[in-house]
């Protein structure tokens, strides 16, 4: 039997709180200079039973674009390219819906 998925993408609180999580994981000088005009994309964001969050995002700065996953207690600093987001985000939204 399939676990029962919640589609969190609207949650605001929950995607702070991961956002945050996140820029505490960059590193000053390495991966911006000024937080000001940073932006956070959400690929998908899913709370599964059994399971927790499952989620992949990116942190836009003023010196690069960072890309992370949520897998239930646990986030990951990925090596991903725009291009490798967005297949990745489309994969798992069409086995998702």
């Amino acid at each position: 039997m399939k676990p029962y998925e919640r589609n969190e993408i609207t949650n605001k609180e929950l995607k702070e709180m991961l956002a945050n999580t996140a820029l505490k994981i960059l590193s000053h000088k390495e991966d911006y200079n000024d937080l000001a005009g940073t932006t956070v994309q959400f690929g998908y964001l899913f709370d599964i039973d059994d399971h927790g969050i499952e989620a992949l995002f990116k942190v836009i700065t003023d010196k690069t674009t960072a890309y992370f996953a949520v897998q239930g207690e646990k986030m990951m600093r990925l090596n991903f390219n725009e291009e490798l987001f967005q297949s990745t985000t489309d994969a798992f939204l069409s086995l998702h819906q």
